[in-house]
């Protein structure tokens, strides 16, 4: 691929405007050739470039937002010339979605390239089309071949937005760089609960100036208000450039509705003084999220986040969602898992037990949105002192509470005879590698495995957390200093993200990570068991 001819033709802009034209084209949707259109205030716009995600062999949702009721159309074809390109007619764009709309393309051929070109149809004047904005993506092989991923999260989070003389989001740049088969992003997408202001004043006196937006100047309590917080983010050329050229896997975490939140939660701080129902909060993000994101709805339940998605013979990833389904923080010593206990909930736990079991791929990749041994504790002024967030619970003895969940989990992989489990997160804001070992541990009943933290993407940086050793974590890298400044701004440059590698011929999985200057970290050679 012409990676510089691509450039020139892609959305780049804050407008996300490119100029291929469609002079010639079939006839979209009414029957007539559009009209010769002058002015570009009278096209439809589409402020917010385009996306890809859950991109398998033969299927991708394409994504895109307009200012106005518009109906989405989708070229797409094997090459940047869009010559006998198939032409999708989409859904209309209303208000009522917040003008954004998405179509799943099917029929795509396994192991290709594809290029796809949106636009944007007047509904009130049907001859009137937007300009064409241009992304591209790979389909997953039938057979085996090489498959890189990146992996990060925690973006625009302690009011560190996007800062346009900085450079803006540098991370989404230095790993489009990479040029990646896909992304994911473990979550925090949005900090709901952290308006961004024009200026922020470090430790150390110098001041970062943010681009501000009126949606997103105050906590997040209304539909419009997530709305505006996940529009926020596209602002940033990097992320724009980024998302029309990698296809992303979204999960959600707590910062997408209100810090450390769990449901039935009713939140006791001032900042929330018009809603605080922490249900009602979610249900607003959740809408929000699916409307600003490619994410494909599952046909039996239009509101789920946890997924498999398959990656060719070498790869599955099984997306989680440690939110929906949790009991409320506590101390996290219950002796029975129940309802009360739970973290991903027995429905999403029988998935993905089912799903690891009935896999053929050679690595299963679980893409948790909190880590399983860092312990985070939840120091909202709003709940008991001695709260715990995540399945961690800082006891180190047998499994309680949560663990029980995971050691669960854990002991189904060792005993079904499931290999080449991986796991990568984010949540904590630094990178850290982990290899978990029974030999090391309090509960024993598990085969060793590896987790990987990366993040954040553009936020302030934490860290290093407490390490509860139930599970026998050995801390192989770690990507901060002890005793380091809290929430260390962004021009810090600790912001980092992993990528993973399986290659083509011997299926060895390299996980790496690397700061947001790109370097590397630390790397380690998995190989695959048999």
């Amino acid at each position: 691929m012409n990676r510089r001819r691509f450039l020139g033709q892609s959305a780049l802009a804050v407008g996300g405007l490119a100029t291929t034209s469609l002079v010639g084209r079939p006839v979209w949707a009414q029957g007539t050739a559009p009209a010769v259109v002058t002015s570009d205030k009278m096209r439809p716009a589409i402020p917010y470039g385009v996306q890809s995600g859950d991109v398998t062999s033969g299927r991708a949702i394409v994504w895109s937002r307009t200012d106005r009721p518009a109906r989405l159309l989708v070229e797409w074809a094997t090459s940047d010339s869009f010559r006998d390109a198939a032409r999708v007619v989409g859904p209309a764009a209303l208000a009522e979605s917040d003008f954004t709309a998405r179509v799943d393309l099917t029929g795509l051929p396994a192991g290709q390239q594809i290029f796809y070109r949106v636009r944007f149809e007047d509904l009130a004047s049907p001859k009137v089309l937007s300009e064409p904005v241009i992304g591209r993506f790979r389909t997953p092989a039938q057979s085996r071949r090489t498959v890189s991923f990146a992996f990060s999260g925690d973006e625009a989070g302690q009011g560190w937005g996007i800062n346009t003389a900085w450079g803006g989001m540098k991370m989404y740049e230095t790993m489009r760089s990479t040029n990646p088969d896909f992304f994911i992003h473990s979550g925090d997408q949005i900090y709901a609960d952290g308006p961004i202001v024009a200026e922020v004043k470090g430790d150390d006196g110098k001041v970062w100036r943010n681009l501000t937006t009126e949606g997103k100047s105050q906590v997040a309590q209304s539909l419009d208000d997530y709305r505006a917080a996940f529009a926020y983010n596209l602002l940033d050329e990097n992320k724009r450039k980024f998302a029309a050229e990698v296809p992303f896997l979204v999960q959600w975490d707590d910062h997408e509705v209100r810090n450390n939140w769990y449901p039935g939660q009713i939140i006791g701080i001032p900042a929330y003084n018009k809603v605080k129902s922490a249900s009602l909060l979610a249900a607003y993000s959740r809408q929000a999220m699916f409307e600003y994101n490619p994410l494909r709805f599952a046909p039996e339940d239009a509101e789920r986040v946890y997924r498999q998605v398959p990656y060719g013979p070498s790869l599955d990833v099984f997306m989680l969602d440690e939110r929906t389904y949790r009991g409320p923080n506590s101390p996290n010593k219950h002796q029975t898992l129940n309802a009360d206990s739970a973290f991903l909930g027995a429905e999403q736990l029988a998935w993905l037990k089912r799903s690891l079991l009935a896999s053929k791929a050679t690595w299963k990749l679980i893409a948790s949105d909190m880590p399983i041994g860092i312990v985070v504790p939840d120091l909202n002024p709003d709940v008991p002192k001695g709260t715990y967030e995540n399945w961690a619970n800082l006891d180190n003895g047998p499994p309680a509470g949560r663990e029980l969940e995971i050691a669960n989990l854990l002991s189904f992989i060792k005993n079904n005879a499931i290999k080449n489990v991986v796991w990568v997160t984010a949540d904590v804001h630094y990178a850290a590698a982990f290899r978990y070992a029974p030999e090391k541990a309090a509960f024993t009943e598990f085969d060793p495995f590896w987790e990987f933290v990366a993040g954040p993407i553009n936020a302030g940086t934490f860290g290093p957390g407490e390490m509860d050793l139930t599970f026998g974590p050995e801390t192989k890298f770690l990507g901060i200093p002890q005793g380091m400044k809290q929430n260390r701004p962004p021009s810090d440059g600790l912001q980092f993200y992993g990528i993973g590698r399986i290659d083509g011929d011997t299926e060895v999985l390299t996980m790496s990570l690397h700061d947001v200057a790109g370097k590397r970290l630390y790397s380690v050679d998995l190989e695959p068991a048999a």
